[in-house]
């Protein structure tokens, strides 16, 4: 399956710190920038952080119930490789990253398995990160 890359602006209302999460955390190669806003390769999406006063959710996000976890919404983020899940998971872990729910695997067992992780960028984004041994789950019923 061949994907086209997704845009995706996100308010950050601090640029620096948000740019220096993007970039130390992840390793994610910059882009074009100006004061208010960077451009990341984001896994070969395209994440943009803009300058905008905190939102709501940033300050409180709303969750529902998923695989008896409270998943924050919104959030957002990318389904790797296995190899490139269990890669980040560590180097999270590693760093001293406060997981909303630690890298887990949900679903066990159970069609849609999948290893899955959340946590908030410094401005308060929520991120999911998650992959399938069997990329034919990703939207099975």
């Amino acid at each position: 399956m061949s994907l086209q890359p997704f845009h995706l602006a996100i308010p950050v209302y601090d640029v620096p710190l948000a740019r220096a999460f993007y970039r130390d955390v992840f390793g994610l190669e910059e882009g074009r920038s100006a004061k208010e806003w960077v451009d990341f390769n984001f896994f070969g999406h395209q994440l943009v952080i803009h300058h905008h006063p905190k939102t709501p959710t940033q300050e409180s996000a709303s969750t529902n119930s998923v695989d008896g976890h409270d998943v924050p919404v919104p959030h957002f983020g990318v389904v790797l490789t296995w190899e490139q899940w269990e890669d980040l998971a560590k180097r999270l872990q590693a760093q001293g990253t406060h997981f909303i729910i630690e890298p887990y695997i949900r679903f066990k067992g159970q069609v849609g398995e999948q290893a899955t992780m959340f946590f908030l960028d410094p401005c308060g984004n929520a991120l999911e990160f998650k992959a399938f041994k069997d990329m034919g789950q990703l939207f099975a019923k």
